[in-house]
């Protein structure tokens, strides 16, 4: 009927979802031509218009079971788009497929069924039908383990989520641990956790900063090191001090509740994306001078 240089050249002419292409190839028995009216009738090729589009607002959702713990990012264009009941429902039925799973990757994800459709292909009619585009951008999911204590934290209707795990410890210190990560946005869990190329960049700055203020060399290496041991401070979750507790580290408040921290995870909606600017009162002006 179709091969899968097929699906792929119907990819590229319409810039559909790879299951989208090929439920479309095998409705019209490998004719492309009727596919791509099969798509635009569907309302597939719509939503692959807006593929171009920013998604930087959205939600994130935590579910959780006896046997796992799952958070999802769910990216909309607009703020609007994130309070609608529709888009809030389906990031829960998104959540709740990627908990009941063992998946560990977002090829794996998007595979997942939500009904009779995939991820992949439920993302796509929900842009079509919501008209904005809508992108399912990034999952955890954290088994449970004997001698663990999970706590979570949703932030700001939403806007950020954070699952940390305990070994040791108990439910109220996890989740003030989750609460802390959430208000003071640590990038990494320890020290040794940092990225090599992070580091180095922040010690060349601060040498850099230290000879144009005139510091000898010795001097402007020992000034280094102290102050990345303040950069660790600020973005290292073990080494900050406990937002509810300035006295102490989370390392230290850990410890107090015979726990250590064995792992962050922290989402917040639209990190790392370029948001497009828009002025708005230009754009009014162009459409009416025509």
């Amino acid at each position: 009927m179709f091969s899968a240089n097929d699906v792929k050249a119907l990819r590229e002419r319409t810039a559909a979802g790879m299951m989208e292409c090929k439920k479309a190839l095998e409705a019209t028995n490998g004719d492309m031509e009727k596919a791509i009216d099969w798509l635009r009738e569907n309302g597939t090729i719509k939503a692959a218009k807006k593929q171009g589009r920013i998604a930087a607002e959205g939600l994130t959702k935590i579910l959780e079971n006896d046997q796992a713990v799952a958070m999802v990012e769910v990216n909309s264009e607009t703020d609007f788009v994130a309070k609608n009941p529709d888009f809030q429902e389906a990031v829960e039925k998104i959540c709740n497929a990627i908990l009941n799973s063992n998946v560990t990757t977002m090829d794996e994800a998007l595979k997942l069924t939500i009904g009779s459709d995939t991820i992949e292909s439920f993302m796509t009619n929900l842009t079509a039908t919501i008209g904005e585009k809508l992108s399912f951008r990034r999952f955890a999911r954290i088994e449970k383990k004997e001698g663990q204590t999970i706590g979570t934290y949703s932030h700001m209707g939403g806007r950020i989520g954070v699952i940390i795990v305990l070994d040791g410890g108990n439910v109220e210190c996890a989740r003030d641990i989750a609460m802390h990560t959430a208000a003071m946005r640590p990038m990494y869990l320890t020290r040794d956790d940092v990225d090599k190329e992070v580091l180095d960049r922040e010690s060349t700055v601060i040498k850099e900063q230290a000879m144009k203020e005139g510091k000898p060399e010795e001097i402007a290496n020992k000034m280094v090191t102290g102050r990345l041991n303040k950069f660790y401070k600020e973005i290292c979750l073990n080494e900050q001090d406990f937002v509810k507790n300035g006295d102490i580290t989370i390392e230290a408040f850990a410890k107090q509740n015979n726990a250590t921290v064995a792992s962050m995870t922290r989402f917040e909606v639209g990190e790392g994306i370029e948001k497009k600017q828009e002025d708005f009162a230009s754009e009014v002006m162009s459409q009416l001078n025509g």
